[in-house]
């Protein structure tokens, strides 16, 4: 069964844990219509609320202002005084947590005016349960509060009762246990049910949905009530043919340091993935194509590591690397610490957070660049459409503040695939 287009808009939903609004922007794409965002990045918060300008300023069909602030024309406040100012408060900049829950809770009572509130998505944030994350941390993560942040995910469902509500978190949760030996995912779903939801989840690849990289998540989903075997079934799309070179085909060459964060000109295209996949654009300018500069030595081991891939198609391991260029102490770990995108398969491995702190484990596959890729295609990698502005504060610059938030965020596409899987079973 197919929802018209009134009816898709009548599906509201709360993003809690929002990030820089990857999931929600797929939620946006299929047609639900966005009450609140819960954020306490306050970079983040900032890319939710220039993006609520722009879907707004879009609906209207007054883009110019958009186009504008691309361009450094009108500044950021000019943007959000040109929608009204509901909107832009909708994006709630706050830390969730037991001070703060009421007047979070109290905020959203005021955008909702008394509407049903029809869903709620969002995951909070993966450090806790990822596996990396738990390795690097010499106490395991154990004690850290944001372990059990799914409480408060608990008391919006609670207080709201939506139909559904939409969980993402990494695969490590799936092992990741509290300090009396029960698996947190367990005490999840116990949670979730006492408050009146039965739970189903299953481990998505979004390689299997659109996605040129091999990204594993869990995507729980909950319904009201005691119903089972509810679980949507998210319909695959596996482009025929197309390899993780298509993101960066159209886009300028660039060496270490070239680049900047304002619009650039896009090469020619032939092709329909990207238009297909909702990145490309050809009415709104392209920004942040801007290559972090690196030092003499990693540039000469990102040319070790991409020959290495292009003649053998094979992975550097950081032993085999000449000794003047070993500085890491650490040599029996995280050996794949320089890492070449595959741009010669059907996917790349997974775009991490870590992107934001140095860019050797997202080496670009072009020896000639010799650098790592750009903040616009890592986006790219993670479905982000190229009108999508990812703004910064002063504590945070720049495209580190982009990395982080392209890195930390659920693909659009996988997104838009699993919002839509939902309006077949709504």
């Amino acid at each position: 069964m197919k929802f018209s287009q009134a009816k898709h808009n009548t599906l509201t939903f709360l993003d809690v844990f929002a990030g820089g609004g990857g999931l929600s922007e797929g939620f946006i794409r299929a047609g639900y219509r966005p009450v609140a965002h819960v954020e306490i990045d306050r970079a983040a918060c900032y890319t939710l609320k220039t993006r609520t300008a722009y879907h707004w300023l879009k609906q209207h069909d007054s883009p110019v202002t958009y186009h504008n602030y691309l361009h450094g024309k009108v500044t950021r406040q000019h943007l959000y005084d040109a929608v009204p100012e509901n909107e832009i408060n909708s994006v709630l900049n706050a830390e969730i947590g037991e001070e703060s829950i009421s007047a979070i809770f109290g905020k959203i009572d005021q955008l909702l005016n008394g509407r049903q509130l029809d869903l709620i998505i969002g995951g909070p944030p993966c450090q806790a349960y990822s596996l990396v994350g738990r390795s690097r941390d010499r106490n395991r993560m154990r004690g850290d509060k944001r372990n059990y942040l799914f409480r408060y995910y608990a008391q919006f469902l609670r207080r709201y009762q939506p139909r559904y509500f939409v969980f993402e978190n990494v695969t490590g949760l799936l092992s990741a246990k509290s300090p009396d030996g029960e698996l947190y995912l367990d005490q999840m779903r116990t949670l979730f049910r006492e408050v009146g939801y039965e739970t189903e989840f299953n481990v998505v690849s979004a390689n299997d949905y659109g996605v040129l990289q091999n990204r594993r998540r869990i995507i729980l989903v909950g319904k009201c009530g005691q119903e089972k075997d509810f679980y949507p079934a998210f319909k695959p799309w596996k482009p025929e043919g197309i390899v993780v070179n298509e993101v960066f085909s159209d886009l300028p060459s660039l060496r270490a340091g070239e680049g900047k964060i304002s619009p650039c000109q896009l090469r020619g295209y032939t092709g329909d993935y990207l238009f297909k996949a909702g990145i490309r654009t050809n009415s709104i300018p392209v920004t942040f194509h801007a290559a972090r500069p690196h030092n003499e030595q990693d540039l000469e081991i990102y040319r070790i590591a991409v020959q290495k891939w292009n003649d053998k198609q094979e992975r550097l391991d950081y032993n085999d690397l000449p000794d003047r260029l070993k500085t890491h102490h650490n040599r029996s770990s995280f050996l794949d610490r320089f890492k070449v995108i595959a741009g010669n398969k059907p996917y790349s491995h997974t775009i991490v957070a870590h992107i934001s702190q140095d860019g050797h484990f997202s080496i670009h596959p072009d020896i000639k660049q010799n650098r790592s890729i750009t903040a616009r295609e890592a986006a790219r990698l993670q479905t982000f459409p190229d009108d999508y502005y990812f703004e910064s504060i002063k504590e945070t610059p720049g495209y580190t503040a982009a990395f982080k938030q392209i890195g930390n965020a659920v693909p659009v596409l996988l997104a838009e695939k699993i919002a839509e899987s939902l309006l077949e079973v709504w």
